[in-house]
């Protein structure tokens, strides 16, 4: 059965077309994959973004990175800063799992790619889960990881599911949520898709639509004010050839999706945007002195912009109407936003 997304409540986030599936995969080649673990103690997975049917490592993508606040744990960043490239699948867990969904990625790529390559850049990136996850336990192993790159399909699920199965957004369910947008450029059709791993935020500053409505829910059902504080992981994919530069520029307005959200980028929270396109691919084994690559016309880049913010804010309320209620570690427990809707 299809899932309702925000859209089937009468929210129209923007002005921009979306996409077929308004998912991130409406951008050529590109799939997505989970696993989830879900148990009495234990409300965790693992999310894997799939950039490319080719071979990645062998057939590089432009890729940027851009830190809204970096109180994260994001594996990877480095490289792709100084190079500019993206060699892997892109990974999302909790904050605990890093460490063994990069080893993951690595078995994976060895396997993938039968080439005796000595170095790997594998991004992973997170979100703390530990409200309704019992995080210690790292409960995500490399058959999740194999599990989710295995499940990897166009029309995938978004909510409480692999990395979003125990994360927290506005003191409500957080989960993975995604949406996408068509920006025509020189007579051609190009699509801007994200992905977001949603886990940050406090209930009173939840908005939707312009309109400020979590200060009437925190009036009406009873739960704790917090800091704002978490994470969120929001992945930029598309097909429009950009530069390295021009894909960072892109990223920076992810920002203005989630303000548009309610969120404040508060001290203790991880926002990261990882922004990657499959025009100009780079191949590994190029021989050539100078390479040639196309680059959007920077007075054209207010298109791109816009889609962005338009799908961060849009993926960031699907994570959170996807899911579902959820009692999770200690009996802590988030409540879905489709459930809550009813007190507004």
């Amino acid at each position: 059965m299809k899932q309702k997304t925000i859209e089937d409540y009468g929210i129209h986030i923007g002005s921009l077309k979306k996409g077929k599936l308004n998912k991130i995969t409406d951008v050529k080649g590109v799939r997505v994959g989970h696993c989830t673990i879900d148990d009495d103690e234990h409300k965790t997975g693992v999310t894997v973004v799939m950039p490319s049917e080719d071979n990645i490592f062998l057939n590089k993508l432009p890729c940027a990175v851009h830190v809204i606040n970096g109180f994260g744990k994001t594996l990877g960043t480095i490289q792709v800063e100084e190079l500019g490239t993206l060699e892997t699948p892109i990974a999302i867990t909790n904050t605990l799992n890093v460490g063994l969904v990069h080893d993951s990625i690595v078995e994976y790529m060895l396997k993938l790619c039968n080439y005796e390559f000595t170095s790997i850049n594998p991004i992973v990136c997170e979100c703390n889960d530990g409200y309704l996850n019992k995080i210690a336990d790292r409960a995500v192993k490399q058959e999740h990881v194999f599990k989710a790159i295995e499940d990897a399909c166009e029309d995938f699920l978004q909510g409480d599911v692999g990395a979003g199965k125990g994360t927290s957004c506005h003191n409500l369910k957080g989960g993975i949520g995604s949406a996408s947008r068509i920006v025509e450029l020189g007579g051609k059709e190009y699509t801007v898709g994200i992905l977001v791993q949603s886990n940050y935020g406090r209930l009173e500053d939840l908005t939707i639509d312009g309109k400020n409505i979590g200060k009437e829910l925190s009036e009406k059902i009873n739960m704790n004010s917090t800091v704002d504080k978490g994470s969120i992981i929001m992945i930029i994919a598309t097909d429009i050839p950009l530069s390295t530069r021009q894909l960072k520029r892109a990223a920076k307005r992810a920002g203005v999706g989630l303000s548009r959200v309610g969120s404040y980028i508060g001290h203790g929270s991880g926002d990261v945007v990882i922004c990657f396109s499959t025009a100009n691919a780079v191949k590994y084994e190029e021989q050539n002195d100078f390479v040639s690559y196309s680059a959007i016309n920077e007075n054209k880049i207010d298109k791109v912009f816009r889609a962005v913010a338009e799908c961060c804010e849009e993926s960031i309320l699907n994570s959170m109407i996807c899911s579902n209620t959820t009692v999770g570690y200690k009996g802590n427990i988030r409540y879905g936003l489709k459930e809550v809707k009813k007190f507004l």
